[in-house]
């Protein structure tokens, strides 16, 4: 009989063959990264047994951890060649941001929601470059900027001018924009003084949540 670590290993290397790389993800870090991590320690008990298949799942508070799918997607979006400063914005369980830290030099994660933030923390105790941050992701993390690359894992209303602000020369922005009934993932790249902006497709995610 096969011992659950041998089960789970086998789904995330389904996972990865069926959901992700037969639809076109091509980048062999994000390959390896999403092979190796353990996605069912990011979920809730209860949802294990769903942790691998292709769609999101509840993580409480009103939010998500994304579909697989999408995870890689956005990550080879990025372009990551593993010498990057990273800004995520949008922890949430913090399953994404382990798959920016097994590839990027160096993650600056931030939600509005402490009590994820502290989830995160906690699923991801043995990464030694994550650095954790709550408070309201429109504003970026100032502090630590520009950064090489940074991704939003909620839908902005509009890109934020902050996020685009603390983007370094030459890096990129992979975001989700719109409403809940019509959101579309971007591409933003900045050279100098020239933003460019590019249109991905069509996706749905949870709203990029607003401070106080």
């Amino acid at each position: 009989m096969m011992d659950k670590n041998s089960k789970y290993r086998q789904l995330r290397e389904q996972m990865v063959t069926e959901q992700i790389a037969m639809r076109g993800v091509k980048d062999s870090r994000v390959l390896a990264v999403m092979r190796q991590i353990e996605r069912h320690k990011f979920v809730p008990a209860d949802m294990r047994s769903d942790a691998y298949n292709d769609y999101p799942l509840p993580i409480g508070f009103g939010q998500t951890i994304s579909q697989p799918y999408i995870v890689a997607y956005m990550t080879e979006l990025l372009e990551l060649t593993g010498s990057e400063k990273v800004l995520e914005v949008g922890t949430g369980c913090g399953y994404q941001t382990a798959v920016l830290a097994g590839i990027a030099r160096e993650i600056y994660t931030i939600d509005i929601i402490p009590e994820l933030i502290d989830m995160a923390y906690a699923n991801l105790a043995d990464y030694k470059n994550i650095e954790f941050h709550c408070g309201d992701g429109w504003d970026g993390f100032r502090q630590c900027s520009p950064y090489d690359r940074i991704l939003v894992a909620a839908a902005a209303e509009s890109v934020p001018v902050k996020l685009v602000e603390q983007l370094a020369d030459g890096g990129i922005l992979v975001l989700p924009v719109g409403d809940r009934f019509c959101q579309q993932l971007m591409q933003i790249r900045k050279s100098g003084r020239e933003v460019s902006q590019k249109v991905i497709c069509g996706v749905v995610f949870v709203p990029l949540v607003h401070g106080k």
